[in-house]
C-alpha cells in the first residue's frame, strides 16, 4: 500500500506549506536528509493555544500533535516535489509540549504524532524521538514539534 493509498484510508487531506512566522525557511535538505523546521499546533486554521496540565488534557494534547502530523506530512509533500513515496525514512522527531511543572505526560502526548507517522510510512515512519515539557512555545500553541527524514 503507498503513503497515498494509506493518507485516503485514513481520510486525509494534506494542508500546503505553512509560511514562516519568523526569519527561517519550513525546511532544510542536505544531501538525502530533510530537517523540517517546528510545526505548531493548530485547530481550525487558528494556533491551539493552551498548557497540558492547566487547561488541557493529555488526550487533547496527543489531538493536537496528530494536527502537527498531518501539517508535516504537507511540508514533506512539498519538499519531496509532491512525493511523499520518496521518504525512505522518518529518522527523527522532536515535539515541545506547553505544560505546567508538574505535567508527567509529554511522552503521551507526543504519540499522536508518532502512531500518526507509522499508520502512514508502516515501519519506515517509526523513528527516533524526544519528547520536551517546556514553559512556553511560541504564540501560545500547546505543541511544536521538528522532524528529520531520508529520501531514498
Amino acid at each position: 500500500m503507498s503513503v497515498y493509498d494509506r493518507l485516503q484510508a485514513l481520510n486525509i487531506t494534506l494542508p500546503p506549506v505553512a509560511i514562516p512566522a519568523a526569519a527561517y525557511v519550513p525546511y532544510v535538505q542536505t544531501g538525502n536528509l530533510l530537517f523540517l523546521s517546528g510545526h505548531i499546533a493548530k485547530k481550525d486554521g487558528k494556533v491551539w493555544a493552551g498548557q497540558l496540565g492547566r487547561n488541557l488534557t493529555t488526550d487533547e494534547g496527543k489531538q493536537a500533535a496528530r494536527a502537527i502530523a498531518i501539517d508535516l506530512l504537507g511540508t514533506l509533500e512539498h519538499a519531496t516535489g509532491g512525493n511523499l513515496n520518496r521518504i525512505r525514512r522518518i529518522v527523527k522527531v522532536m515535539s515541545l509540549v506547553n505544560s505546567t511543572a508538574d505535567f508527567t505526560e509529554q511522552h503521551l502526548v507526543t504519540n499522536g504524532c508518532s502512531e500518526l507517522l507509522a499508520e502512514v510510512f508502516g515501519e519506515n515512519g517509526t523513528h527516533a524521538r524526544s519528547a520536551f515539557g517546556v514553559a512556553q512555545v511560541p504564540m501560545g500553541a500547546c505543541v511544536e514539534i521538528d522532524l528529520v527524514a531520508e529520501l531514498a
